[in-house]
């Protein structure tokens, strides 16, 4: 596209091209529709899955991520991080955001750094959900993006500090939300009483622990035999969502009887809170779209409130019980204060959520008004991390100039070993490692 095209493009706001990258189906979830929310009317962004361990099936794709293809240009299509680049070298995008571990953001934004004096994207980036682990690394492997999304008033707060105590410029930092809360308010229906354990895929991580909470659910089950208790499942086994899970709880279902009122689910997790009157968790995201729909929500304390666990996270919302206080009947009621800073506007699609997106969007369409941005500028450069940013760069093969598009054979070759990689990361690895008690 010539510069004059792109231009002319910009000046049409109903025709900015956006490209989406995501490494895993939740990450796909949170940038196809984070996209949507900070462009305008309209736009219909483009899907690209990093190659990986944790790229998402189709039926992931289909039933988790809640991201409908038709509301993208298509199905995602699968690429590496040196050909995403060749892909913005020749495509002429107007914004990207990257839904991308911290690793992986910070090696495109040096490979757009050295893309050369082309006009390039605006670079949006941010958390899929709760940020309650690697903090500071994961902020500093983001900084250099135009805009850092923060998902609430709290984590804004968080994310300033982390930039402004090193040193780094903190202006990127945009407050907004979860773009994927909303559905209608929940409202208790005469003979409905459902219950919903959200499973994590490796929280918590033991054998013992995964045990426990399918123990706790069945003996729930029975004591409650009115009430439905669904098992929220994240992944089928072999598949891999942003975190391995090892441990899949429908194998450790597979080997006792269930009560009869004990089901176990898989599917979109929006469709799933239409019909769910108490949302069980750890620490999953799903406590937040909950809670946005007044949904009445329980953050488990069994554990002990740790921050490996991550909830930590929910400490002064008023949501922590354990399963004995939930067999007894109770249901935690959260804080407004508490809610508010954390981004949730528990009334459903309620103005105050619309609105938590305007700062983003016109910072967007303001970057997209300069004539010329800038490279990016990392904080992370062989001056400041010169023993950490070379090997980040490295895993990624970004630390040279993207190389020319590999030969159809290459490309064969390339996708059969990354196939006998995945089915090893993905089946092998995992049974090894439980049979040496690894």
């Amino acid at each position: 596209m010539s510069t004059a095209n792109r231009e002319a493009v910009r000046g049409d706001r109903e025709a900015v091209r956006v490209a989406v990258l995501a490494d895993s189906d939740t990450r796909w979830k949170w940038g196809a529709l984070t996209a949507r929310r900070i462009t305008p009317a309209g736009t219909r962004p483009e899907g690209y899955l990093l190659r990986g361990r944790a790229t998402p099936t189709a039926r992931q794709l289909a039933e988790t991520a809640g991201a409908r293809t038709a509301d993208t240009g298509g199905a995602p299509r699968e690429v590496t991080g040196a050909e995403f680049l060749r892909v913005l070298a020749e495509e002429g995008y107007d914004v990207v955001v990257l839904a991308l571990v911290g690793g992986t953001v910070q090696a495109v934004l040096h490979g757009l750094a050295g893309l050369g004096p082309a006009r390039r994207p605006v670079v949006v980036t941010g958390y899929v959900g709760v940020v309650y682990e690697k903090l500071a690394d994961g902020l500093l492997l983001r900084h250099g993006a135009d805009v850092v999304l923060a998902n609430s008033a709290a984590d804004a707060r968080r994310f300033r500090a982390v930039y402004e105590g090193v040193g780094a410029d903190a202006s990127a930092v945009v407050q907004a939300a979860l773009p994927f809360l909303g559905g209608a308010r929940h409202t208790p229906e005469p003979g409905r009483d459902t219950l919903v354990f959200a499973a994590q895929p490796s929280v918590p991580a033991t054998r013992a622990e995964r045990a426990y909470l399918l123990e706790r659910l069945v003996r729930h089950a029975e004591l409650h035999p009115k009430r439905e208790v669904v098992l929220k499942l994240r992944s089928k086994p072999g598949e891999h969502t942003t975190h391995i899970e090892e441990l899949p709880y429908q194998k450790l279902a597979a080997r006792r009887p269930l009560p009869a009122n004990l089901a176990l689910a898989y599917g979109h997790m929006g469709e799933l809170l239409d019909r769910t009157d108490l949302l069980v968790t750890v620490s999953s995201t799903a406590a937040l779209e909950s809670l946005h729909r007044g949904v009445p929500t329980a953050v488990l304390t069994d554990f002990g409130v740790r921050e490996a666990l991550g909830n930590h996270h929910f400490i002064g919302s008023g949501l922590l019980a354990s399963f004995d206080h939930l067999d007894e009947g109770r249901r935690p009621e959260a804080d407004p204060d508490w809610l508010a800073d954390h981004g949730v506007h528990p009334a459903g699609s309620s103005p105050a959520y619309e609105r938590a997106f305007d700062a983003a969007r016109d910072r967007v369409l303001t970057l997209l008004g300069e004539p010329v941005l800038p490279p990016p500028r990392p904080y992370y450069t062989a001056a400041t991390a010169p023993g950490y940013l070379p090997g980040v760069l490295a895993r990624h093969r970004l630390d040279a100039p993207p190389s020319p598009a590999p030969s159809r054979a290459r490309r064969a070759l390339r996708n059969a070993a990354r196939g006998a990689y995945r089915h090893g990361v993905q089946r092998v690895a995992p049974v090894i490692r439980r049979l040496g008690e690894l």
